[in-house]
């Protein structure tokens, strides 16, 4: 556990304003190349380049959160730094996130590790002389959790950093139906159903999705969404047995490479059941638990129509530490 103190000021002290307000004030975003990765399974990924490293410089991988891309406020933020602070840094986006269908009727979910792995693959050919390095939020940093986890010493990544991951699927779904957070759920169930939809309207693949058009309104909680879709998609036994396999909190503790895991106590996405314990962590890991700071907000300073951030400056800090 780690003592390093985050302290919002008087004004983003809620955790509402911590999540919704950096959405509403998002930083330009840097020009970005677009490359695109094959997957062995005949699907892509896309990648968005803000520069390629140079012989022998680290390479920074992000990883965003669920139905984010290379425009979510976070990511944005972060690639403004990595350009100020001269660091060659890529986009990840999960199938079906770069503004593109993807071509399979499966998606991506929260313990989707093969494609990550797929990708630090190729970046380690092409860049044998650079460190990689990785910032996960959200179901990005679940996914970055249970890679690091899997692979131990055999990871491809060096440093790593976890920002408000839901380490303990069933938790986060079941606290998204109660109170303001259930706002949220809507949101994000929202353009889950619209890519439902999307692949239903789709004569290739409407016979391999697991729900009939009729059925795609009523999905209107996680629990619900992942048990009739995201569950049977990916091949999981029902919901309990995808959130069991899916959640990163057990890998905590064989992470052999060295991780930042940043969490907000009053986090709306979350509660109690995403902190790990100091058994669950391993010797590798750096475990940081403030009060406040919403889900991927740590607002800082600055004011409400300029945000300053504590998460971008104690990333590169601890990417940049030996």
């Amino acid at each position: 556990m780690n003592t390093e103190t985050f302290s919002p000021p008087w004004w983003a002290k809620s955790p509402h304003i911590q999540t919704i307000l950096p959405v509403l004030t998002k930083v330009a975003r840097p020009a970005l190349n677009r490359q695109r990765i094959e997957l062995d399974d005949g699907d892509f990924i896309d990648l968005d380049w803000l520069r390629a490293p140079e012989p022998g410089q680290a390479l920074v991988v992000l990883l965003h959160g669920l139905e984010g891309s290379a425009d979510s406020h976070y990511i944005r933020r972060m690639l403004r730094h990595c350009q100020q602070h001269n660091l060659a840094a890529v986009v990840h986006h999960h199938r079906n996130c770069s503004g593109e269908n993807n071509r399979l009727a499966r998606s991506y979910h929260s313990g989707d590790t093969g494609d990550i792995a797929q990708v630090l693959r190729h970046l380690k050919n092409h860049y044998p002389q650079s460190s990689l390095l990785a910032v996960g939020y959200s179901l990005g940093g679940n996914v970055l959790t249970k890679y690091l986890g899997e692979q131990q010493q055999h990871s491809l990544i060096e440093r790593a950093v976890v920002v408000s991951a839901p380490l303990q699927l069933a938790a986060c779904a079941e606290r998204l139906k109660s109170g303001f957070s259930r706002v949220y759920q809507s949101h994000l169930i929202k353009q889950l159903q619209q890519k439902v939809r999307d692949k239903l309207a789709d004569k290739q693949l409407a016979g391999e999705m697991p729900v009939a058009p009729s059925q795609v309104e009523h999905l209107k909680t996680f629990h619900l969404f992942d048990d009739q879709v995201t569950a049977p998609l990916h091949g999981f036994d029902g919901v309990e047995d995808y959130y069991n396999k899916a959640s990163g909190l057990p890998y905590l503790q064989h992470i052999k490479k060295p991780t930042l895991v940043l969490h907000a106590a009053d986090d709306p996405f979350m509660n109690e059941a995403v902190i790990p314990s100091a058994p669950q962590l391993s010797q590798a890991v750096n475990y940081e638990l403030h009060s406040r700071g919403g889900h991927v907000g740590f607002i800082s300073g600055g004011t409400p129509l300029s945000p300053q951030y504590y998460l971008e400056p104690r990333i590169i800090q601890f990417l940049s530490s030996q």
